[in-house]
């Protein structure tokens, strides 16, 4: 499922210190196919030079290929809807 949302040009950004990023991440049981990409400098030291260009406000936020972006927890379900990947 992961491999295929990033297939379909899915992006999660997020940040280490996050709990609701480490929840959505633990949907994905530890998937290394998981678009993820990480906004936080070490230490809280800042925002990355890609989350600033892509202007991520929120964590996480989803980010898909039409542009739409979604914030928060995003069940399996709606993502599934939101890209044809089907769930196993």
């Amino acid at each position: 499922f992961a491999k295929c949302l990033a297939d379909k040009g899915a992006k999660l950004y997020g940040a280490y210190w996050c709990p609701h990023c480490e929840d959505q991440k633990a949907l994905f049981e530890g998937s290394k196919e998981l678009p993820y990409i990480e906004c936080s400098l070490p230490n809280r030291g800042g925002v990355t030079e890609i989350c600033k260009r892509d202007n991520i406000q929120t964590y996480p936020t989803w980010e898909f290929s039409d542009g739409e972006r979604l914030t928060g927890l995003i069940t399996l379900g709606k993502l599934s809807a939101k890209t044809g990947c089907e769930l196993q």
